[in-house]
């Protein structure tokens, strides 16, 4: 008889993956094997605090019960028919998704990237059909060190040389304007621009906050202008800033919602474009499509956190719990931090690089049982499950505090 496999231990599947997998990403040398609400476990059983929630994906925590019951009830019935035919959950998921946005028509697809590229496809459409711009001269105004996706025509307007370099041709129709600069966005808006499209918080970038006002600016703006406000709220949206919205901060309504990652509850990948009927009106049979997109899966997950969001608790979570994370951050200024910008429970956090690069920190606190992610330098980003608690949110940044320190 054959004896069993012995598992390979973290070190060794680290290894076996060099040869087989591209290396377009560079984790922390952890390999999760197990979840439970914040808290991962490895394949050796050392647990982790995650501080990263899967870029907001994980909003909900790792393995809500209520999602995992909805995954599992839909599992037993039907997982996918594509969109050549209905299924019965999909309707649900859009009314619930249109309401708790406050707009009318939703276009369900799969990952954040492909919300973008729908997103700018539905803008061109209606530059074309409803503003009148001539053919194949529409442009859409965007903001500098953004990130909406990896695609060709995402980084075509990114301003990361890394995500850009040796992947052009890139796709014209794409102004680049300074982010936070309502007088420069002003003067990059013609008769040709079909949309804005921006991050109410750039989270790529570092967590960049906005003055006040500028939100409301851009949608005045682009009313004024006759052009549409295109939020991509996929990493600031359900709930990550205290408000369903990184928008409602500000009592702001855009013309299109981009979202995704926390829509799928961290179980499938669930995206969607949300948009006023006017504009999401002009896509016809044939002009836009996924396989995936709209699944009964995805549909019944995504309801499922809809639901959640309805009752405004993990709004009220992000908003009561970011002020624990903000007041902890505050105390370490001056004490290995050097700034840092805190909206809900999101945070990026500027160390000063005599202590080390953000990958140093992360790799540090790693050790520690805490897991985080740089971004830029010496910046790395909070951003927890909104399941987190008071006290295990007052240990992670005890660990900031020893990792500074040492």
């Amino acid at each position: 008889m054959t004896a069993p496999a012995r598992a390979r231990t973290s070190a060794e599947l680290i290894e076996a993956e060099g040869p087989v997998l591209a290396h377009n990403y560079h984790p922390l040398p952890v390999v999760v094997a197990r979840a439970e609400g914040a808290w991962v476990e490895d394949v050796e059983g050392r647990r982790y605090l995650d501080m990263l929630a899967g870029y907001s994906a994980l909003n909900f925590g790792h393995r809500h019960p209520a999602l995992i019951e909805a995954a599992h009830r839909q599992l037993d019935r039907l997982t996918l028919t594509s969109r050549a035919f209905h299924n019965d959950r999909l309707a649900e998921f859009a009314e619930r998704l249109a309401e708790l946005t406050g707009l009318d028509m939703v276009l369900p697809m799969n990952t954040g990237a492909e919300a973008v590229e729908s997103g700018i496809k539905v803008a061109r459409k209606w530059a074309y059909d409803v503003k009148g711009v001539p053919a194949d001269r529409a442009t859409i105004v965007v903001a500098a060190d953004n990130f909406h996706g990896r695609t060709t025509t995402i980084v075509s307007f990114s301003t990361d040389e890394t995500a850009r370099a040796g992947f052009g041709p890139f796709t014209p129709g794409f102004r680049i304007v300074p982010y936070n600069d309502l007088a420069a966005l002003e003067a990059a808006v013609d008769e040709t621009t079909a949309a804005v499209l921006i991050e109410p918080i750039q989270g790529e970038a570092g967590v960049l906050i906005p003055d006040d006002g500028y939100l409301t600016g851009v949608r005045e703006l682009t009313r004024r202008k006759g052009c549409l406000f295109v939020a991509d709220e996929i990493q600031s949206g359900l709930g990550r800033t205290g408000r369903t919205l990184a928008v409602d901060h500000e009592d702001v309504v855009p013309d299109v919602l981009l979202l995704g990652k926390a829509l799928g509850g961290g179980i499938v990948p669930v995206s969607a474009v949300v948009a006023r009927r006017e504009v999401l009106g002009v896509l016809h049979p044939g002009e836009h499509g996924s396989t995936f997109g709209g699944n009964p899966l995805a549909a019944a997950v995504g309801t499922a956190v809809v639901r959640l969001l309805e009752s405004g608790e993990f709004q009220r979570r992000a908003a009561e719990l970011g002020v624990v994370l903000r007041d902890g951050l505050t105390e370490l200024v001056g004490n290995g931090v050097v700034g840092f910008r805190s909206r809900g429970l999101w945070a990026g956090v500027d160390v000063d690089p005599a202590i080390g690069t953000g990958r140093e920190i992360g790799e540090r606190l790693m050790r520690e049982g805490v897991l985080v992610k740089d971004t830029h330098g010496s910046t790395i980003r909070l951003a927890p499950p909104l399941t987190v608690t008071a006290e295990e949110l007052r240990s992670a940044l005890g660990a900031l505090e020893k990792v500074l320190a040492a």
